[in-house]
């Protein structure tokens, strides 16, 4: 991403050495604002994307070229295997190792949780054991909404599947509802007041353009040729799987469909997951620093 006036007025404002926080929906340009911070003030730039981790996929989600990745200090990218379970647990722990090794933390990515976790705590919520997500995952959206207590349903988006499914899960792993542990929530380990934390709120249609044209850079640069790779491992159940534009060139590698409607499919797809991005940065960053694009 060329960067615009916008983005160079935000890293006027970053101070130097301060932990930084770069949050934004899918294709925004987060990634190019974190460069320039490393190339600028140093620091190692930190994934906050919850399909980044995977080391199955590059091209399809979109994770720093190699050539990006040696322009400055990576960390938490295409690190865990594809049939790896990996959660915000997880991700914290992570990061928190990172931070106890004395780092200037640029943190940077579209996943909401990982930015709650790290600035508001994470409560210790006990593994689900596998036959219970194997049940969570045959069960329909209806099935599991009516099954959580009222204060979980309050508080979770009831149309992403995953984020029911989690809750449907606690509830039946542990008998007592998300909203339950949640309450239990630690400190943070990394407090907002103690960060320079900035997200992009961008204008919709500028963001959609941009989606059409980075999934075409996706197929010209070998995303089609990425997810052939790891068709005899395709698994729909499993969360790496479930990365934008992974099942649309799956049909399309398996004759469902052309690729011409798997790309618009999956154009669709990212154009509606930054919608609900840019609806939850809303809400529940609208104390961070604004970068406005469009």
């Amino acid at each position: 991403m060329q960067i615009n006036a916008e983005i160079t007025r935000a890293l006027r404002k970053v101070p130097a050495q301060k932990p930084v926080l770069i949050a934004g929906p899918t294709a925004s340009g987060k990634s190019a604002l974190a460069l320039e911070i490393a190339a600028q003030q140093g620091g190692v730039i930190v994934n906050a994307d919850a399909s980044q981790v995977y080391h199955c996929w590059r091209v399809i989600t979109a994770r720093p070229t190699a050539a990006e990745e040696a322009q400055a200090a990576h960390a938490l990218y295409g690190h865990v295997a594809s049939t790896a379970s990996y959660s915000t647990g997880h991700w914290l722990r992570e990061v928190t190792a990172l931070l106890d090794q004395g780092i200037r933390p640029i943190i940077t990515g579209g996943t909401g949780l990982y930015f709650k976790a790290l600035t508001e705590g994470l409560a210790e919520i006990p593994a689900t054991p596998p036959e219970v997500r194997q049940e969570g995952d045959s069960l329909e959206l209806a099935e599991m909404l009516a099954a959580l207590d009222e204060a979980t349903f309050a508080r979770i988006d009831t149309q992403n599947r995953a984020r029911v499914q989690r809750a449907w899960e606690v509830m039946r792993a542990t008998g007592r509802g998300l909203a339950h542990w949640q309450d239990q929530t630690a400190a943070p380990v990394m407090p907002l007041e103690n960060c320079h934390p900035v997200v992009f709120d961008v204008e919709k249609d500028w963001l959609n353009a941009r989606i059409a044209r980075r999934f075409d850079l996706m197929l010209e640069q070998g995303a089609l040729e990425e997810v052939a790779a790891q068709r005899p491992a395709y698994d729909p159940a499993l969360p790496a799987f479930r990365a934008i534009g992974v099942p649309e060139l799956v049909d399309h590698l398996e004759d469902r469909i052309s690729l011409k409607e798997a790309k618009a499919r999956a154009v669709i797809a990212t154009r509606q997951f930054a919608k609900r991005q840019r609806t939850w940065m809303r809400s529940k960053m609208a104390d961070w620093r604004k970068v406005h694009l469009s």
